[in-house]
């Protein structure tokens, strides 16, 4: 091969894929591998209460998070409030998907309700929430005519945070869906009229195998982002009453930052990835039963 071949091999057209992806590889090192690695790094370590390592611990770190009494509460809190967000988030997301596409008056102004969540911050939302749900002064036990403590109350603590979750998540998952709604053929739904079928077979048959692509897609983010809800947890109960709403990344926040545990809080952060992981692998097994045009 020429000199000249090899330095138009070797030349700028081969290095400069690698220099526009640049700029994002060094952002995610910072932000992301070095955090996820220094994570792991640390679950292995006795630290101060300034965070600096003592000495190697081991798995001394995991087994006192698996040895803890509370631990086991914490994640079936977690779950179950991940498992009413996801369902609630993705069924409210489509329905005001359908009801938006719909032709109607004041469609346009429906469409822009249905997407303001997402223009709103999880803890300007909770601040909001916690101001209506009030127990003396709130707005909602006025209207209902009660004397209900929502945030304080193990009866309603749980629910209250995932009611406020779920609006928080309907904007993204309404933007999406009504996305991928407006790239279904009209032809399949004329082709299902002419066979006679009633409006929930229609979207049984024709708008949800169309659209199971978004729906795969949504099911993975709320999962992953209702693993990690933290903001409206630690603004409207604390993690209160007792266990009722404190889901595992609250615990996380309160082992390191409240307690200095930093060792113990970067196992738990482990064992969340490890969880996540392993629910985006079960997720992706059933990606068989999505449909791709």
């Amino acid at each position: 091969m020429s000199k000249n071949k090899r330095k138009k091999k070797f030349g700028f057209s081969t290095v400069s894929p690698y220099l526009y992806i640049l700029p994002s590889l060094v952002l995610f090192s910072c932000f992301v591998f070095y955090p996820f690695i220094r994570t792991i790094y640390l679950s292995f370590q006795m630290t101060n209460a300034t965070g600096q390592v003592v000495k190697y611990y081991g798995f001394k770190n995991y087994i006192k998070t698996f040895t803890t009494p509370t631990f086991p509460t914490v994640l079936e809190v977690t779950f179950r409030f991940a498992i009413g967000v996801v369902i609630g988030s993705i069924l409210l997301g489509l329905l005001a998907a359908l009801l938006a596409n719909i032709t109607f008056r004041g469609r346009s102004f429906s469409r822009t309700c249905f997407a303001l969540p997402m223009a709103v911050s999880s803890a300007c939302i909770a601040v909001i929430a916690g101001f209506l749900l009030h127990p003396t002064n709130g707005l909602i036990n006025a209207i209902i005519g009660q004397d209900i403590s929502w945030t304080q109350d193990k009866r309603f603590a749980l629910g209250t945070v995932q009611i406020v979750t779920i609006w928080l998540n309907i904007g993204m998952n309404y933007i999406f869906l009504i996305a991928a709604l407006q790239r279904v053929d009209a032809a399949l739904y004329e082709a299902a009229a002419i066979e006679g079928v009633n409006f929930y077979q229609k979207h049984w048959h024709v708008t949800l195998p169309c659209i199971s692509p978004t729906l795969f897609y949504l099911l993975i983010v709320n999962v992953t982002g209702s693993f990690q809800a933290y903001a409206q947890v630690n603004l409207l109960t604390s993690g209160g009453p007792g266990q009722a709403t404190r889901v595992i990344v609250y615990q996380i926040y309160e082992e390191a930052f409240r307690y200095g545990k930093y060792g113990t809080a970067s196992a738990q952060s482990v064992v969340l990835f490890a969880i996540l992981f392993t629910l985006t692998l079960i997720e992706f097994i059933g990606e068989r039963k999505v449909t791709y045009t």
